[in-house]
């Protein structure tokens, strides 16, 4: 009997295939967090080091390559790099609406008090800055730019405290996580709002008509994901022909996304009772109960995770290692020998994410706790949330999204390098910090022990 035993437990897993061995390490790395920024920041050195190289040139305008569709005398296109920009990054802020849907209604966010911390440090984390910069750069050729100081970039957020590993409370992860899932889609009703151009009503209309009928298709039990990206293109082509940027739809869809589990796992567990195994034989693949019984089964499987869930592992991969890195390979890049830059501007992003950024996260996180609408946690001291406050400076992504919408050609490049320069010193100050509160800690955690 006890023979039979180790065959049994055999099949009771999945075969094992020689790609197995492959996709393992590979699927390790992408649950490492600090992976995406990572990848990301060696894109970004990639294209400052093309941008600056004897080819600079060519890299540079290979970009503004337009690619496009044409059916007579209608023609839908634009450059290679505004793909990227308004269709690649559509994509990314419907995984960061998936996020901010998980944890309001799976997360630590769906305590009020605790995501009104959250919020109101990301609001802070938005306002402060702007005003800073504006405050600079009254009147001034740059005074567009102000939502370019808002941003916070989650990648590179996260990847600094996964450096810092166990030395740095849970706590402190959720937080900025949060913050920087608030600060995103904020980024995104700025641009939809500051940046967008004349509204063509009609294409607005359809595209809210195209919301609709998603909700509807969702009221009605519609559950095939393919069917609903055909929907969300053709909303995309509505909101980007109303002259309101695209990528808002990916907010709008994300959110509307279910994050309830359409089969409970009571139901699961009722269901896989009921498989009966296909017997040995050659009888085909016919319409068996046994195999109506398995198909029944593969759903329920599936769907005992939400959309939001599914959708966000499979898609957050691809947004990490694909979608972020390839924006970045395609506008950060710059000629660092330019004189043409405006220090005026890049000092003016430099302040509003050095000290705009920390200032904000503090003063509205402590009114927020002060006035009794939110909680801190108790190992989420206001230290920890200055170190948090600073990486929070690290802006790079979203802030060279909006900066490509805010600034002409003329300006871009002195934009660029203040965002770099306060990316590069918000990052070193936060970690610097954090650091050291770790190493301060550590004596009292073992006194208490």
């Amino acid at each position: 009997m006890s023979e039979d035993r180790p065959a049994t437990t055999d099949l009771a897993r999945l075969p094992k295939e020689l790609v197995d061995r492959l996709t393992r390490p590979f699927a390790w790395f992408l649950r490492i967090e600090a992976a995406g920024g990572a990848v990301l920041l060696l894109f970004t050195v990639a294209a400052l080091v093309l941008s600056n190289s004897p080819w600079g040139h060519l890299f540079l305008d290979a970009w503004e390559t337009r690619i496009g569709l044409q059916f007579g005398p209608l023609e839908f296109g634009r450059s290679l790099r505004d793909w990227i920009n308004d269709g690649l990054m559509t994509l990314f802020f419907f995984v960061v609406a998936l996020e901010l849907k998980r944890e309001l209604v799976l997360g630590e966010l769906n305590n009020p008090r605790m995501a009104a911390l959250s919020i109101a440090a990301a609001l802070g984390g938005m306002f402060v800055p702007a005003a800073l910069y504006l405050m600079l750069q009254w009147g001034q050729p740059g005074e567009a730019g102000w939502g370019t100081v808002m941003a916070t970039d989650t990648a590179f957020v996260i990847g600094c405290l996964a450096l810092l590993g166990s030395r740095v409370p849970q706590s402190l992860r959720v937080f900025m996580l949060s913050l920087a899932i608030v600060d995103d889609i904020g980024a995104i009703l700025v641009v939809a709002i500051g940046y967008s151009s004349h509204i063509a009503w009609g294409a607005l209309a359809l595209g809210a008509l195209g919301v609709a009928v998603v909700r509807a298709m969702a009221l009605t039990g519609v559950r095939s994901i393919p069917v609903y990206f055909a929907a969300g293109g053709v909303i995309w082509l509505a909101v980007d022909s109303s002259g309101i940027h695209a990528t808002v739809t990916g907010v709008i869809l994300g959110l509307m996304t279910p994050a309830r589990r359409w089969v409970s796992d009571e139901r699961l567990y009722a269901i896989l009772g009921g498989v009966v195994a296909h017997p040995a034989g050659d009888e085909g693949s016919g319409d068996t109960k046994d195999r109506r019984t398995l198909q029944v089964a593969e759903i329920a499987a599936r769907e005992t995770l939400s959309p939001v869930e599914r959708l966000e592992i499979s898609l957050h991969p691809w947004v990490g290692f694909v979608v972020m890195p390839l924006f970045a390979f395609a506008n950060a890049g710059f000629p660092l020998s330019s004189g043409d830059v405006d220090a005026s501007i890049t000092f003016a992003v430099f302040v509003g994410f050095v000290l705009g950024k920390p200032v904000g996260v503090l003063a509205f996180g402590w009114l927020a706790v002060r006035s009794g609408i939110a909680i801190r946690p108790p190992d989420l001291d206001w230290r920890l949330l200055a170190g948090g406050g600073l990486l929070a400076g690290i802006g790079f992504t979203m802030a060279l999204f909006i900066a490509h919408l805010a600034f002409s050609k003329d300006l871009i490049d002195s934009a660029k390098l203040g965002i770099f320069l306060a990316s590069a010193v918000s990052a070193g100050a936060g970690l610097a910090l954090l650091t050291w509160l770790s190493a301060r800690r550590k004596p009292a955690d073992r006194d208490r022990g």
